[in-house]
């Protein structure tokens, strides 16, 4: 084998190393993704529930009569503070 197509060699073979790592590089990004897209898909979910919480919470307080009003109100405000801070702390991890 000449000087010429030993060296070409040498360069195809690391050429291949490089392609090898690549694509072990992309299959890491993909896994990656996928693993973001998963927590993402949580957050989403977590804020979703948290919505839904205030929703019913907020049903119940309109629907309260005059008389349970203030009791309710006042539960309902506890349980706002918390579902809202819930759902900063899901939307600040979706960032």
């Amino acid at each position: 084998m000449s000087d010429r197509d030993a060296y070409i060699e040498k360069t195809k073979a690391k050429l291949d190393q490089w392609n090898a790592e690549i694509e072990k590089m992309e299959a890491k990004r993909k896994e990656a993704e996928a693993d973001a897209k998963i927590e993402r898909e949580k957050q989403l979910e977590d804020m979703r529930e948290q919505r839904d919480q205030a929703e019913q919470q907020l049903k119940e307080l309109k629907d309260a009569s005059e008389d349970a009003w203030t009791e309710i109100r006042l539960g309902f405000d506890r349980a706002w503070d918390n579902l809202s801070g819930a759902f900063e702390n899901a939307r600040s991890r979706f960032k």
